[in-house]
């Protein structure tokens, strides 16, 4: 039986996904976001005792649902208390390198990242070893943590389809607010002179309010199921979207032409954008400069490049089962992506 931890948004998207999952509530790190980019960093500096006590309390949480439902192994998805030393235990990441803004800060947050990295049995980190890449040096840092690390390849929950191109272009909203609303609305005003076909999905799972209709051409959404999305996606000639990175990884695995708006301050999507920019991958601009028709045209004499694709996860998660099962509790040094 899989158990999942979540809270708000993600769980209502994991209990509409994944009915069948037993769902645990576990709350989150709660961060609160800035309207002003220039006051991210500090912001969340200022929230770190907050997520200090978060992590802490999932430490303590872990270990009572371990005994109450006889867990057998943890794969945690970027949460730092999910470690135990009582049943084998994985951290999933592409954040070796964290970006802040500061090299003297990324060393700091480096340090304090592996320390609690180095407390789990292994990493895995979703991304290629080599030059076909999507974080850079993110997820290739020069010291990697003294746990085995393992690069399971581009992972993403969605399949490309030969089909027609129904809209000009898709735009996703995702993220934190109040970003996710600025840029929607701007976005909205923006659509008033646009004249193709497109598609606005407003990233708000748990909102079924009805959609108001803007006009003729701009479909609305608050929120789609996977396999819908996937198809809007392949319908879609262009997307925007944040530069989020399983964003990121889904439309580099379906080989789409996105325009990537970093949410303001994020030092990461703004990375990341940049990186994916300077390969040709993806166009990118800064939410404050974005123009809808402007970009779109840019778009239309942009040359975009593909990056291969694909994950190793499936052997990988069968290596470990395999070795969960006759207790060997880390992956062999000698264990080698298929």
């Amino acid at each position: 039986m899989v158990f999942v931890g979540a809270e708000g948004k993600i769980a209502a998207l994991i209990s509409q996904e994944f009915p069948e999952i037993t769902l645990l509530p576990l709350r989150g790190y709660r961060v609160r976001y800035t309207n002003r980019a220039a006051f991210f960093s500090m912001n969340l500096l200022m929230q770190m005792p907050k997520i200090l006590r978060a992590i802490r309390y999932e430490k303590k949480w872990l270990d009572e649902i371990i005994h109450k439902y006889k867990i057998d192994a943890v794969i945690s998805d970027n949460r730092y208390g999910l470690y135990t030393d009582k049943i084998p235990s994985v951290f999933i990441t592409h954040q070796l390198h964290i970006q802040s803004g500061w090299s003297l800060t990324d060393r700091l947050l480096q340090k304090i990242n592996y320390r609690y990295i180095n407390r789990f049995k292994s990493c895995w980190i979703p991304d290629h070893e080599g030059e076909c890449n999507l974080a850079g040096k993110l997820s290739h840092p020069k010291k990697l943590p003294e746990i085995p690390v393992r690069y399971i390849g581009h992972l993403s929950r969605f399949s490309k389809r030969n089909m027609n191109a129904l809209f000009k272009v898709a735009i996703i909203l995702s993220g934190p607010e109040p970003q996710r609303t600025i840029f929607e609305e701007k976005i909205l005003n923006q659509m008033m002179d646009f004249k193709e076909p497109a598609i606005l999905l407003r990233g708000l799972p748990d909102n079924n309010e009805a959609v108001e209709h803007y006009h003729s051409k701009l479909l609305v959404h608050n929120h789609l199921s996977s396999d819908q999305l996937n198809t809007i996606i392949n319908q879609s000639e262009y997307i925007i979207a944040r530069s989020g990175y399983s964003t990121v990884m889904d439309l580099m695995s379906l080989k789409k032409k996105a325009i990537l708006i970093p949410t303001p301050g994020q030092t990461e999507q703004e990375y990341i954008a940049e990186y994916l920019s300077n390969k040709q991958l993806v166009l990118s601009v800064s939410q404050e400069k974005f123009n809808l028709n402007e970009f779109i045209k840019k778009a239309d004499a942009f040359s975009y490049s593909n990056i291969q694709t694909g994950d190793n996860t499936k052997n990988i998660v069968n290596e470990w089962l395999d070795n969960i099962k006759t207790n060997e509790y880390t992956m062999p040094s000698s264990f080698e992506i298929r």
